[in-house]
């Protein structure tokens, strides 16, 4: 349904490190990346992910970032595991360790994680194990 999806981000910096450690377990990597327009896109193929800097228009503080919720397909259960733990080694906060979510569906197999603008992360896997 969707082509891509974009977050905007408080620090692109420490948001780009937190995604390429969280990320590449799932197999997603900076594949664009322009630092002077503020944007970093990752994928597989082609950036479907991306994070912009939030801006401001000059007559005050920029708009705040986040939160969103954006989930991540994990190829199986194991890299929903490496996602979690690569992404709160990374810095992200805890909102739900790995394991089955049988309220969404019996084989709904989760991980949720905090990025540094409060964006709750996903990485899911919808097959048994």
């Amino acid at each position: 349904m969707f082509d891509h999806v974009a977050l905007r981000v408080a620090d692109l910096a420490a948001s780009r490190r937190f995604y390429e450690l969280a990320l590449e377990p799932l197999g997603y990597r900076v594949l664009a990346e322009d630092a002077e327009a503020g944007y970093v896109g990752f994928g597989r193929d082609r950036p479907r992910f991306w994070l912009g800097r939030v801006a401001s228009n000059g007559a005050g503080p920029a708009p705040p970032a986040g939160p969103l919720h954006v989930a991540f397909t994990a190829a199986d259960r194991t890299s929903v595991d490496r996602f979690y733990g690569a992404a709160v080694a990374a810095g992200g906060c805890d909102n739900g360790g790995p394991g089955l979510r049988p309220h969404y569906h019996r084989c709904y197999y989760a991980a949720y994680v905090l990025d540094p603008d409060g964006n709750n992360v996903e990485a899911v896997c919808h097959t048994g194990p």
